[in-house]
């Protein structure tokens, strides 16, 4: 949290005195805590009422883990900026563990509707995960909105990534094949999504902005993108509770119909 004193001195000096950083402690840990609150609430549920269901904590821990070692180790760093960005992928990432623990209720049999249900549940869930972990004090309130619509963002190229990956598989399931048309839907989503503002920007600025911007961040954008849902893709491809999961919800593999038995025709009464 920032402070700055303010009062009018007149011809005696500024108004304003120089801002002051201040590292605010919320009175309670409990809204820290929601989240994972949320998250065994749904292991309760009748679909993960399996002991499969808890593998679930190995991606999310590891994540966590990660994001609270990285600060400590990248000191070189702007902090305000990253420990921003941590907060957005800490948030999404409970979004996506909420997704795979819902994905039995998520899957329909058309792939708009999945979509959609995907899309609800991974906004629902990140946008809790990141509001209930603010403080909610001076100027964190107008940061913490902004944020949510960067998240909103990211969850919409998330969630519609997940679904062109699956309509573009055909044939058998291959976690490596999945990886990599992930990787590359997610960069033509952010290629489609970031172009117009940096088309706008090139126009404002003349076309002072080099092209190789426009792409590295492209590529950032991807890449942090696919490094959050890597974790549980690996997860569901080493678990086959959760592999298929992530295959209704891609639609992948979908089986084929029982094969339609005629019933053979009765003997007539024999002469």
């Amino acid at each position: 949290m920032t402070v700055v004193a303010s009062a009018d001195l007149g011809g005696l000096g500024a108004k304003e005195g120089a801002p002051v950083s201040y590292d605010w402690s919320p009175p309670s840990i409990i809204p820290l805590l929601l989240p994972w609150l949320a998250i065994l609430a749904l292991l309760a549920l009748k679909p993960n009422r399996h002991a499969t269901a808890w593998w679930i904590w190995v991606p999310l821990g590891g994540m966590a883990a990660l994001a609270a070692a990285i600060p400590s180790s990248l000191t070189f760093l702007p902090s305000s900026a990253f420990d921003a960005l941590l907060e957005l992928i800490i948030a999404v990432v409970f979004g996506l563990a909420a997704v795979w623990l819902l994905a039995p209720r998520l899957a329909y049999r058309h792939r708009f509707i999945t979509f959609l249900c995907v899309l609800a549940a991974l906004e629902v869930f990140t946008a809790f995960s990141h509001l209930v972990r603010q403080d909610w004090v001076g100027e964190e309130v107008s940061q913490a909105l902004g944020m949510l619509v960067v998240l909103t963002v990211g969850v919409l190229v998330i969630a519609s990534s997940l679904a062109f990956a699956g309509l573009t598989f055909r044939g058998r399931y291959r976690p490596a094949g999945l990886y990599l048309r992930l990787f590359i839907v997610l960069l033509i989503v952010w290629l489609v999504l970031i172009g117009p503002f940096f088309a706008f920007a090139m126009i404002a600025s003349g076309g002072q902005i080099p092209w190789w911007s426009f792409f590295s961040v492209t590529l950032i954008c991807t890449s942090v993108t696919f490094a959050v849902l890597l974790p549980f893709l690996i997860l569901s491809s080493a678990n086959s509770f959760f592999r298929e999961r992530l295959k209704a919800m891609l639609h992948l593999e979908r089986p084929a119909p029982p094969p339609v038995v005629t019933p053979a025709p009765l003997a007539g009464p024999v002469n």
